[in-house]
């Protein structure tokens, strides 16, 4: 299981998210490896491909909310970049965001080996 420690040494604001968890460090470990399995990452990639930029700010967007209530700033600061560019419906390359995204999310899951 991941701690706290862990995730602070990633670049987490851990405090911040307890406290938006109620307190509760428990709850926020819990939610914080939902992040993991979350669909996001794989439908902001594959919209993006297929040039669908409507589904790709949805996923980005919802996504983006998950990671900044869990305060994983590694994690959002690509994605916040791919929905902020995309809430303007930008047709550009993505692909130096979407690599971060995925060198973060590698590192992220790391974390629960």
């Amino acid at each position: 299981m991941v701690t706290t420690e862990a995730l602070k040494n990633f670049g987490a604001d851990t405090d911040e998210g307890i406290t938006r968890c109620a307190g509760k460090e428990e709850l926020y470990l819990k939610l914080v490896g939902r992040i993991r399995e979350d669909a996001g990452f794989s439908d902001i990639k594959d919209a993006l491909e297929k040039k669908d930029l409507d589904r790709a700010f949805e996923s980005a967007h919802k996504l983006k909310g998950a990671l900044a209530n869990l305060s994983l700033g590694p994690l959002l600061d690509p994605v916040d970049r791919i929905t902020e560019s995309l809430r303007h419906r930008e047709d550009r390359d993505y692909s130096s965001d979407l690599a971060e995204m995925e060198v973060k999310k590698k590192e992220f899951d790391a974390l629960f080996a």
